[in-house]
């Protein structure tokens, strides 16, 4: 039994034996034969790639020489235009070349022609020549017989027609300027005239006469002590930060305000209404009030000016000129307010450029500006007139405005026909009944100098002229000058004012040293 069981194992080793040999000698027949199929694909592969290869090659050499073949076409053509217009080209200049020789040949005809008629011309002035010379002895003959008739030379003869046709022409000439003259003088006077009536008649300004007191009015008398505080403090810092007079008498529900400059009288004005609304009145809120209402009033000021030069249509004035304008609101001429008068100016110079046919825009400018002198916040020893010229001249107006400016009072020669005429109609503004009051515009200018007089002094800080020029307030810096100094600061400041200036009666002069302690609680 075992070694049946020995004889089937070594059976199916054998069997497994034998076809695994038959299996590897059957895996080798295949490899042979797909390496044989292989290397048959590869050579059939490589020879596709020949073939491909030649037939590329081919096509390149086709196309190579078919690019040759165009490329020597194209060249045998740009030759070919290239030589036609070469030939083209020495052809024109061919026809040019017989052109110029005609041309030669027709200027050598056309100079030996010249030459003939060279040749006749000197023969036709040699003849002139001769025949003037036979005229010049004719005319001497005819003179010396003419000289013998008369007995008088051909230059005293001459002489004495020029003198006798002289004569007749100038009394000719001056009876025609007469004539002339009389006739333009009656044509101009009729026409000036004609033309400032009709100028007056279509402005018409109202005038009012500006004063030295301004009333603020109150609800009540109550008011009045909130107003002039414990002994008197309030109402003596607000005098002395707006440098009015305030004048607190029985006059019902009104304070009055006194001082000549108006801009300082309307700050104070304001101020007043501020604080009475406000209803706290104490030296330091009034300092405060008053710094603002400084500040608007400025505001103010240059608000005022350019309204005024867009009511005027004029354009392009410079910032610092507007802000003058406006400034002309506060001051007055001879008692007329001075803005009023250069609005009324510069509408009547409007109206006149107007009717004459000149530059409208440059009359009515130069009219607005022509006393803007007079707002020039530095004293200067020139006139207001020129102090306005410089002005604008610095602000780059035109130099006819300039001229007109200048030349309004005849300080300097006027160079435009512009000028005159803002002359005239300045005379017209002012000439007007109530237009003007000389005598206030010399008491404001008093008050002026009153305050100049005390600022020229070393330490002075302040100064305002009140009660219409009979005191002058002076405030000193306390860190400047000692209560001494201010002692003899007020003799010295009189003794100007006795030596310098002529007043009537006499004027007070109140020094004031405040001193001040400031800090703040942080």
């Amino acid at each position: 039994m075992q070694t049946t069981v020995i004889t089937v194992v070594a059976g199916i080793v054998a069997t497994i034996v034998l076809s695994l040999v038959f299996s590897n000698i059957l895996y080798r027949r295949k490899l042979r034969k797909r390496q044989r199929e292989a290397e048959e694909k590869a050579q059939l592969i490589i020879k596709e790639a020949e073939i491909t290869a030649e037939n590329i090659k081919k096509d390149k050499i086709l196309e190579a020489k078919e690019k040759i073949l165009k490329m020597r076409s194209e060249f045998e053509e740009e030759s070919n235009r290239k030589k036609n217009i070469i030939i083209s080209n020495e052809q024109k200049l061919k026809q040019r070349e017989q052109a110029l020789n005609k041309e030669l040949e027709a200027l050598k005809r056309r100079e030996g022609e010249l030459d003939d008629m060279r040749t006749d011309l000197a023969a036709q002035l040699e003849h002139v020549r001769k025949r003037k010379e036979d005229l010049d002895k004719f005319n001497q003959q005819k003179i010396q017989i003419l000289e013998n008739i008369s007995k008088l030379t051909a230059e005293e003869a001459r002489e004495q027609l020029i003198a006798s046709l002289k004569d007749e022409a100038q009394t000719r000439a001056s009876s025609y300027s007469k004539d002339i003259m009389e006739q333009a003088k009656l044509t101009a006077t009729k026409e000036a005239k004609k033309i400032v009536i009709e100028t007056i008649q279509r402005t018409a300004t109202e005038h009012a006469i500006e004063n030295c007191v301004s009333v603020f009015n109150i609800e009540s008398d109550d008011i009045k002590g909130k107003i002039i505080g414990r002994e008197g403090r309030n109402i003596r810092a607000l005098e002395s930060a707006t440098g009015v007079e305030i004048i607190v008498d029985d006059t019902p529900e009104a304070i009055i305000i006194s001082g000549f400059d108006p801009v300082r009288r309307e700050i104070a004005r304001l101020s007043l209404h501020r604080l009475v609304q406000d209803g706290r009145i104490h030296p330091a809120r009034i300092e405060e009030i008053v710094n603002k209402t400084t500040k608007n009033i400025e505001e103010e000021i240059v608000e005022i000016g350019e309204r005024t030069v867009i009511d005027l249509g004029i354009h392009g004035l410079h910032p610092e000129l507007v802000k003058m304008v406006g400034r002309m609101r506060f001051r007055s001429s001879y008692g007329q307010n001075l803005l009023q008068h250069s609005r009324e100016v510069a509408n009547l110079c409007a109206i006149m450029a107007s009717e004459l046919g000149l530059n409208v825009k440059q009359a009515k400018r130069a009219g607005l500006l022509h006393d803007i002198g007079k707002v020039w916040p530095e004293e200067l020893e020139k006139p207001h007139a020129i102090v306005g010229m410089e002005l604008a001249q610095k602000y780059k107006e035109h130099p006819v405005v300039c001229n007109a400016i200048g030349a309004h009072h005849d300080e300097i020669e006027m160079t435009s026909i512009i000028a005159p005429i803002v002359q005239a109609c300045d005379a017209i503004s002012g000439a007007r009944p109530g237009a003007r009051r000389e005598v206030m515009e010399q008491y404001i200018k008093r008050l002026r100098e009153l305050e100049e007089v005390g600022l020229s002094f070393e330490g002075v800080e302040k100064c305002y002229a009140i009660q219409a020029g009979r005191e002058l307030r002076v405030i000193v810096d306390a860190e400047k000058a000692s209560d001494e100094r201010a002692s003899q600061l007020s003799f010295d400041i009189s003794q100007k004012i006795e030596r310098d200036m002529q007043y009537p009666g006499q004027i007070k002069v109140t020094v004031i040293r405040e001193m001040r302690s400031v800090a703040y609680a942080k």
